[in-house]
């Protein structure tokens, strides 16, 4: 499959958590970071995720915001 975007990080299905329309899955990412992606229900089920899984996370962004501390 071939994809536009070109940050791609490999991870972990560390959580899942389900709402009445949305769910959102957090990935252990390396580093020791975790990021999490919001999706509907539909798109969970369809993706088949479960704690434990493996995954490829594609990062597509329109906008950065930058913060200088």
């Amino acid at each position: 499959m071939k994809v536009g975007a070109r940050n791609q990080l490999v991870g972990e299905v560390v959580e899942i958590q389900k709402g009445m329309l949305m769910a959102k899955a957090k990935f252990k990412i390396p580093a020791d970071s975790t990021m999490a992606s919001v999706m509907t229900l539909e798109s969970l089920e369809d993706l088949g995720l479960k704690k434990g899984d493996k995954v490829r996370l594609f990062i597509k962004a329109i906008n950065v915001l930058v913060v200088k501390e």
